[in-house]
Formats: structure tokens, sequence, C-alpha cells
């Protein structure tokens, strides 16, 4: 793992989405008051907030997979075998986000020394991988299918009645899912599709991503059963479900993206790296820094790595000790999961904070 240095910026020039470090968590003195204080804005994802939207958003699901798998069969249109699907998979995937949200709240160990945060991000890309092989192939598989050898639909009624009945549920899960991204892009002050995005909580944007995808897929069925029924002619559905299929292949591709980019190491962005650079320099025992890595080991956990350059003269034998210490208040932070200080070289180029975050309050 490499480190950043004076010339290399990070990816992105904006605040991260789930961590907020312009205002001091630690005091720049570490005799000050405790480092617990108010002005911790953003603390890790609540766990207990996300499985209740998870096990809702299973629950749902599995309700609708049901139904929906029942009128494919009594109607026969392409566009109901599409959304059976899409809710097959989606309730698959619920119970791979389940087990992420366990198996990365699992506390390191001598063979994890930075814990299982990224386990997050291998099983949120399972299910990724899940939507899009048992959703959008082989909803996109029975739609060109049904071009090529139309079957007559019938019993339309029941067909709307399950798609008007899946759209209140899938509402319920979605409005859940929304509510919990809002309180924590409002938290922020940002906006919540930004945040969603850009979050390092894979749970919260896969449940809030399927259930936003489940609900233009079902207004997609609908239009495309409406159609035929209309027209008579079965294109309309067979190309209905083929369009459910693009927009999980969208959905999915989009999932697996923010997966890898976080198991690959995403660091925070240059506004979050510099705050944390003003708040090391803010220390009164820290002179200089020279160098500074931080990024995601997890959702809301972060791995700071830092060249520093004590304050003072401190003795040799004294110098590990100092550095553990501060070590140990910086993890105090809730984000700060763990922290690695050396000693900077007596040549090394200090790093500085912009004039504009210096004068800032």
């Amino acid at each position: 793992m490499g480190t950043d240095t004076d010339g290399v910026a990070p990816r992105d020039q904006r605040t991260h989405p789930d961590i907020r470090l312009d205002q001091p968590v630690l005091p720049a003195d570490h005799h000050a008051a405790d480092a617990e204080a108010d002005d911790v804005a953003d603390a890790p994802p609540k766990t207990g907030e996300t499985l209740l939207t998870v096990i809702i958003a299973f629950a749902a699901n599995v309700l609708i997979a049901v139904a929906k798998s029942v009128a494919a069969v009594i109607t026969g249109s392409a566009s109901m075998v599409a959304e059976a699907a899409h809710s097959w998979a989606d309730a698959g995937n619920e119970v791979l986000l389940l087990i992420a949200e366990r198996r990365s709240q699992r506390p390191a160990d001598s063979r994890h020394p930075l814990g299982y945060g990224k386990d997050a991000y291998i099983w949120s890309m399972f299910a990724a991988f899940g939507l899009f092989t048992a959703g959008a192939v082989l909803s996109i598989q029975h739609g060109i299918q049904s071009l090529l050898e139309p079957e007559p639909a019938t019993d339309y009624v029941i067909a709307y009645v399950v798609l008007g009945v899946s759209f209140v549920l899938e509402g319920i899960s979605f409005i859940r899912a929304l509510r919990e991204a809002r309180a924590a892009a409002h938290e922020l002050n940002r906006g919540t599709l930004d945040h969603v995005i850009a979050s390092s909580n894979p749970t919260l944007r896969a449940v809030f991503a399927e259930d936003a995808a489940a609900l233009i897929g079902l207004a997609i069925a609908f239009l495309g059963i409406l159609l035929h029924q209309l027209t008579g002619s079965s294109a309309f559905d067979a190309i209905g479900s083929i369009a459910v299929g693009v927009l999980l292949g969208v959905v999915a591709v989009l999932l697996i993206a923010r997966n890898r980019a976080f198991l690959l190491g995403e660091a925070i962005g240059e506004a979050d790296r510099q705050a944390v650079l003003l708040r090391l320099l803010a220390r009164h025992d820290v002179d200089r820094v020279t160098s500074l890595h931080v990024e995601f080991i997890g959702p809301g956990q972060l791995f700071l790595i830092a060249a520093v350059d004590l304050a003072g003269n401190v003795a040799e034998d004294a110098l590990a000790v100092e550095l553990r210490r501060i070590e140990r208040e910086l993890e105090r932070d809730p984000h700060l999961a763990r922290v690695v200080l050396t000693v900077s070289a007596a040549d090394e180029a200090s790093l500085e904070v912009p004039a504009t975050r210096r004068s800032t309050p």
C-alpha cells in the first residue's frame, strides 16, 4: 500500500459523503476536553437501522416474488416472468446483504489486524452478481425468446392486481431505505442520491438501488402488459421484459463498480484529506507531516497512515512510545479504525494546508 505525497492528488476533490472531517473530533491538545464530544458529525453506519432496512426489503421481496410467480404462470406474461425473476433475485440478494452486515462487524484479530470491514463489500459484490445473472440475464433471455416465439397472454386483471400490490410493498421497503439515506445525507448537508452512490455503506446502497429499480421495473411491466392488451401484440410485453433486464443490468454494474472501488482501497476525497492534515498539524505534539494516506477499510471505517515530525526533541527510546500514544488518541475518532504513524525523514518535504483551509474556523 503506497502513500500519497505532496504531488499526488486523490481521485475526488470533494468531501466523501460518509465522512465529515472538517470539524475536528479530537482536540488539538490531547490534554483538552473529551474526544467523544458532540462535534462528532458523522458516526459509522448504524447497524441496527441498516439491518432492519434489509429485513423489511427481504420480507417484501419474498411476498412479491411468490405473487409474481403465480401471476406469471396464470397470465403467461413475459414482463411478469421478468418481474418474478427480478423479485427472486432481490430476495436472494437480501440474504447475502444480511451476511455482509454480520460478517463485517467482526472485531480485528491477529490474522486480520485491520478488521473484517471489507467483508461487507465482498458479500455485496456477490449480491450484485446475483442481480445481474438471476435478474438481468434471465429477463433479457426470456424477452428475446418471447419475441421469437410469441405466446398469448390472458387474465390481465390478475397481472394488474399483482403489480399494484407489488408496487405498494416495494414502496414500503423503498421508503424505509430512502428515510435512512436521507437522514444520513441531511446530517452531512449533502444530496440523498449523491450520498447513496458514493457512500461506503454497501448495504444501504444495494437496498436503495434495488428497490428503486423494482419500482421502475413495475412501471415498465405495467406498460408492456397494457400495450399487449390494447394492441394484441405480445411484442410490447416481450420488450418490457427486455427493458426490465437492461435496467437490472445497469443497476448491477453500478453496484459492482462501487464495491470494486472499495475493495481496491478507495481513498477519501482531497477536501477530507486536507481536513485530516489540518487536524494533525493542529496538535501541539506534531511539528509537521510529510506523508499522509487515508483509505476506507469498511463502511465508515478509515485506515490512516502518516509520517510526522514530532515537536521538540524526543529521545530515541521514547519516540515509539510517543507515536503509539498519538495513534491511540486519534483512534478515539469513531471513523479511524486504525492509525499508523512513522517518523519523517529530515529531508522530506512538508505537506502544507492551503491558506483557505487554515483560515476556516
